[in-house]
């Protein structure tokens, strides 16, 4: 009994490293779903049109989605610690922004700023990358989802209740000091993960190896799965807070509060089905059956009769998520070398930006000009496209640390 508790308690914490990124993505993404609900309600504040909105909030993306690759590719130079404070930094200064934003260009500044230096995931998937084998790694990377589930069970409530006591002032303060908490917990938890040693030998290797991405086929096969993918799930998301908002005349509280409850549906799923449907299905069926799901929701939801229905088909949404988007990254993190992680996760968190570029601006242009169901039909043709492609069968070849590194690492 004694060994099987040793042996649990060692399965748990064999990426002890992790848990202060777990830490510091959590907060940083209860900052960034504050900001989700309010965005109605913000357009009503500067009386600007829904679509203009749309375009404020593309901007923060179209940023990150220029400058997170550079950042990625920074962190394999210098080190994954430093670009990730340096990304925080800019997110808590963004913030400070947002919070005395008293017109439409501050507003958008602070956007700017926040997107320059949003270059946390990319980082945060690349220290996964260095840190965790590729048997275990669909886990990892499905914990950078549970941040998500965790902070979505906190954040849309939060927010929407400190936009309704003191509009845009309190949740951008708040959401700035949760930013300045993360700062603090990398300096003084986080241990780096891609030391000056391996860099050195790393550049080193790469003066004799060229690397390009885009002869790696299974790389490019599964990036492009992920642009279609998550192209098709932020045209969605970004249209969940004004398609209530408009279609069922709910406030911001309310909003805030209805995606907390899909959030905690969520994370009852990540908890408690994610695990063993894993084991059973394998994750390429996982992956496959939840693009399934996302077919079907996106299909329908811009059908929906009343809240519930589309509460119902949020569920469906969250469910889809929790099977597909973290397997998907460890499919994405596993085409690559060792090497390779900090550039072909910032290459998929580009992916991510442009499709928050075209996301609030295709979801709020058709709800504007269009009758829901356009929507509805637009984003379900986009994610027939990774459905489709799920279907292919894919041998990732077992990367292993180049012989010189292995060697040079060793101590004298």
């Amino acid at each position: 009994m004694a060994s099987q508790s040793n042996l649990n308690n060692r399965k748990i914490f064999k990426y002890a490293n992790l848990t202060p990124l777990w830490i510091a993505v959590f907060i940083d993404i209860i900052g960034f779903s504050m900001i989700l609900p309010m965005a109605p309600f913000i357009a009503q504040e500067f009386n600007i049109a829904i679509f203009i909105m749309g375009i404020v909030l593309s901007v923060n993306a179209m940023f990150s989605f220029i400058f997170g690759p550079i950042l990625g590719k920074l962190s394999d130079k210098f080190g994954r610690k430093p670009l990730l404070l340096i990304s925080q930094a800019g997110t808590f200064v963004g913030f400070i922004m947002l919070a005395f934003s008293n017109s439409i260009w501050i507003l958008i500044i602070s956007r700017i700023v926040d997107g320059v230096f949003g270059g946390n995931f990319p980082i945060a998937k690349a220290i996964v990358g260095d840190e965790v084998p590729p048997k275990d790694r669909g886990i990892q990377m499905a914990n950078i989802g549970v941040a998500h589930v965790l902070a979505s069970l906190i954040g849309p409530g939060l927010g929407g209740i400190l936009f309704s006591i003191g509009g845009i002032l309190l949740p951008g303060l708040f959401a700035a000091g949760l930013s300045l908490f993360t700062m603090i917990i990398t300096i003084f938890i986080l241990n780096e993960t891609w030391p000056k040693e391996k860099r050195e030998l790393n550049h080193e290797l790469k003066k004799t190896i060229v690397i390009d991405i885009r002869k790696n086929k299974n790389a490019m096969w599964y990036l492009t799965l992920w642009g279609f993918h998550t192209a098709s799930f932020m045209i969605a998301m970004s249209a969940l807070s004004f398609f209530a908002q408009i279609v069922f005349g709910v406030n911001a509280f309310e909003i805030g509060i209805l995606l907390m409850i899909t959030g905690i549906f969520r994370a009852l799923v990540r908890f408690t089905l994610f695990k063993p449907t894993i084991m059973r299905l394998g994750e390429n069926n996982a992956i496959k059956l939840g693009l399934g799901f996302f077919l079907v929701a996106f299909l329908i939801i811009g059908f929906s009769i009343n809240l519930l229905m589309f509460f119902i088909l949020t569920m469906v949404i969250s469910f889809a998520a929790s099977l597909t988007r973290g397997p998907l990254n460890s499919k994405i993190s596993q085409s690559v070398s060792p090497m390779e992680q900090g550039k072909i996760n910032g290459y998929s968190s580009g992916l991510d930006s442009f499709a928050q570029i075209i996301g609030p601006l295709t979801s709020t242009f058709m709800l504007q000009f269009y009758a829901p169901y356009f929507l509805s039909f637009l984003i379900s043709s986009v994610a027939l496209v990774p459905f489709l492609m799920g279907f292919k069968t894919i041998q990732l070849k077992k990367y292993q640390m180049p012989q010189v590194i292995q060697k040079k690492s060793l101590p004298e």
